[in-house]
């Protein structure tokens, strides 16, 4: 690994737009949050620790440190959330009533629809306040289109067992 590849906190200066690279956190529904976030490190203390130096010093170029550290587990927590909230999706899929899966997922299509319509309107706005709207339904369509996939496949995998557990059962019944 080259040493230089990267650049050194003397050649790259942070600022709060740098802590959008990335997608967005995750939006969580309501109904599976405290399964999700269970353990996760919801980067509290490193956030707070950015805000007092932001409070004491008033300018980024102080608190590189804390942008570091805060962007670092902000980016860790958010893949977590985002694999958690597929895992959950593809539980809810195999475990839900068929009827109930089917119907969470005629709403997820709804919701990525709704969303992709909204990230077309926010195509005609100029300005950082367009980036950041764009940021953000981009970010929540992925999201809501990854969950969907999730839903489906535990759908697919749960129509693939239930063939199969009953014709089992039907051959314990022949012997």
């Amino acid at each position: 690994m080259d040493v230089d590849a990267q650049p050194t906190m003397e050649e790259t200066i942070l600022v709060g737009e740098d802590l959008m690279m990335g997608p967005p956190s995750p939006l969580i529904p309501s109904e599976i949050a405290s399964h999700v976030l269970e353990g996760v490190d919801l980067c509290d203390g490193v956030l707070r620790n950015l805000f007092l130096c932001l409070q004491i010093n008033d300018i980024e170029p102080f608190c590189q440190d804390e942008l570091v550290l805060y962007r670092q587990c902000a980016e860790k927590r958010d893949k977590e959330v985002r694999q958690r909230l597929k895992d959950s999706e593809r539980k809810l899929g195999l475990s839900m009533p068929l009827d109930q899966a089917k119907e969470r997922a005629a709403q997820l299509e709804s919701e990525v629809t709704t969303l992709e319509r909204r990230l077309i309107l926010a195509s005609g706005i100029e300005g950082i306040e367009g980036f950041r709207q764009r940021w953000s339904l981009h970010g929540r369509l992925s999201d809501t289109k990854s969950r969907l996939e999730s839903l489906n496949q535990g759908i697919e995998n749960r129509k693939r067992e239930e063939p199969s557990a009953s014709t089992t059962s039907k051959r314990w019944f022949f012997w």
